[in-house]
């Protein structure tokens, strides 16, 4: 028996439609309006491990690996796992540091490095 713990590059969200339209939780969902300096929550499903030295890249998942281009830089604040009807999830808070134009075609980051 080991601990199943999934490694996250990225803070990876879904589209704020599957939230208004009841598929989602709040905090599994990209905001709206993304605005820079801003912290928000997130939810994720599993025992994730998120790097808290720097920051990363909010990208729109669809499941399954489907990833969007970055639409953020976040850095996370902190990332707590905790049990939920016996399922583990994490929950955390992020601040954006910077919110991308989806019409700029500049690349935001180099591996896990912030490019400026």
């Amino acid at each position: 028996m080991g601990i199943k713990t999934e490694y996250n590059p990225d803070l990876a969200l879904r589209n704020v439609t599957e939230h208004k339209n009841g598929l989602r939780k709040k905090g599994e969902c990209i905001p709206e309006h993304l605005v820079a300096g801003m912290v928000y929550e997130f939810l994720k499903q599993g025992q994730r491990n998120y790097w808290l030295e720097g920051e990363v890249p909010l990208v729109e998942t669809k499941g399954n690996g489907q990833l969007s281009r970055p639409k953020a830089s976040v850095i996370i604040l902190e990332a707590t796992h905790f049990l939920q009807n016996e399922e583990v999830w994490t929950k955390g808070r992020y601040k954006v540091v910077e919110v991308f134009d989806p019409n700029d075609a500049r690349v935001y980051f180099d591996g896990f490095a912030r490019t400026k």
